[in-house]
């Protein structure tokens, strides 16, 4: 039996393509959520199919005690598109292996252990991903002893706590998903970034489900302008294959043993993540991310239901004003599926970035639908 951990949709697919999945009935469903945000360029869209079949015909694992060259055509690869030119890279299998990983480099780059992190933070399940993430019903007293500081977005004391020079690293995601799409905001980023450099703490952005063409950018903290010491990667990353890894600030210096995986930067996953890149890149997926993003959100914005909308890109938040589950229920009912947050009252939209103006118009009309019949019906109630 399978140890019982996870709250389900009643859906079994067998079959994916482009913005589609199909059920065992064959049923068809338009994925607005994309796996947690995880299918960036589309489900088994053909170049990455392609590329993973060529590569796994060959060879498809070796330990990183050999050379691998397609580790430094993707790192190559991910210097030109992204914009980070001079970091180096560091793979490893998971969004919480990026972070954890980070975390262990901002403390041995400045020898200090104190991590600030923020209140609605998710950075993983991981032992120190896990104390610096802001769900206490997750931790377990294992995860509770490291030093660790909880700071609300956008509050302006967090600065001078960093100016006192004893923290590792900071830590922020570049827009919040699992707190419900919320976002630090340009003139917070562009303060913690300075408190950081002027005490030599190491800013590590969480780019996990905000990064790969997600917001518009390539990162989403691209948006305010900086760059990071460390920029942590995953979700998007593999279309569906896992992989992580870390764009690391060349001040921060490698040595032989300080980090290490087994399964990290392999074959497979080298190859998947390059064809994503090549993806995002061929396709304008970025722009396209952009573009509907804005649209959704326009075409939302006048709808009586909905308090807010937040986010940017193909990451959105609906806020609404009530709990929203009744809604995602109806959208799954009408064979759409969306995504939940820990703030009940939030639907989240993640897309893949190839989502055109035919899933918008079916997302769309279904959801102005729902709501109104639900207004109807609260209505008539009273």
């Amino acid at each position: 039996m399978l140890f019982d951990v996870y709250s389900k949709f009643d859906l079994t697919p067998e079959k994916a393509s482009g913005c589609y999945l199909w059920d065992k009935n064959g049923t068809k469903y338009l994925d607005c959520y994309g796996g947690h945000g995880v299918i960036s360029i589309g489900h088994n869209h053909p170049v990455w199919q392609a590329a993973i079949i060529d590569q796994i015909s060959k060879i498809s694992f070796y330990s990183n005690a050999v050379k691998i060259p397609c580790q430094e055509e993707l790192a190559d690869k991910l210097a030109k598109v992204s914009g980070y030119s001079d970091h180096n890279l560091f793979l490893v299998n998971s969004g919480a292996e990026a972070n954890e990983n980070a975390l262990k480099l901002a403390s041995f780059h400045t020898g200090r252990s104190k991590v600030i992190a923020f209140n609605g933070g998710f950075h993983g399940r991981t032992s120190g991903t896990m104390a610096i993430s802001d769900y206490p019903k997750m931790k377990s007293p294992f995860n509770t002893p490291h030093d660790v500081q909880f700071f609300k977005l956008g509050d302006e004391s967090v600065f001078e706590e960093i100016k006192k020079a004893q923290t590792a690293g900071v830590i922020i995601e570049g827009i919040q998903g699992i707190a419900g799409v919320e976002d630090p905001g340009v003139e917070f980023l562009l303060k913690l970034h300075d408190s950081c450099y002027e005490s030599g703490t190491a800013f590590i952005l969480d780019e996990v489900q905000s990064g790969f063409g997600r917001t518009g950018d390539f990162f989403a903290h691209q948006h305010a302008g900086i760059e990071a010491d460390i920029i942590t990667m995953a979700k998007g990353m593999g279309n569906g294959f896992p992989v992580g890894g870390l764009l690391i600030h060349p001040d921060i210096k490698a040595k032989k043993g300080l980090l290490g995986t087994t399964f990290g930067g392999s074959y497979l996953a080298c190859k998947a993540t390059i064809a994503v890149l090549d993806i995002l890149e061929k396709e304008s997926l970025c722009k396209n991310s952009k573009i509907q993003g804005e649209k959704i959100i326009n075409q939302l914005a006048g709808l009586p239901a909905i308090n807010k909308l937040k986010g940017r890109g193909l990451m959105i938040g609906l806020e609404f004003s009530k709990d929203s589950s009744s809604i995602r229920k109806k959208l799954l009912e009408a064979n759409i599926i969306t995504g939940s947050s820990s703030n009940p009252q939030i639907l989240r939209i993640l897309p893949p970035l190839i989502f055109g103006d035919q899933e918008r118009h079916m997302f769309i009309e279904n959801i102005i639908s729902i709501v109104n019949k639900e207004n109807e019906a609260v209505s008539v109630s009273k």
